[in-house]
């Protein structure tokens, strides 16, 4: 039995930089954490993600 690990958010959306903010859109079956950012070359993440959401609380805080 396989487990899901995705986070079905569909195919639409953005990836985001967590580095300096960059923001492409999502392409289909390819994940944000597989994207590397056309400008600083970080990785992505997905908006909305759990791990997008959690980098935004941190950044919020930090301001």
């Amino acid at each position: 039995m396989s487990m899901n690990t995705s986070s079905g958010l569909g195919p639409g959306g953005d990836c985001v930089c967590p580095k300096c903010g960059e923001k492409i859109p999502h392409r289909q079956r390819v994940p944000c954490r597989e994207e590397r950012c056309p400008q600083c070359g970080a990785k992505m993440l997905r908006e909305g993600s759990e791990h997008h959401q959690l980098w935004d609380e941190k950044r919020k805080a930090k301001e």
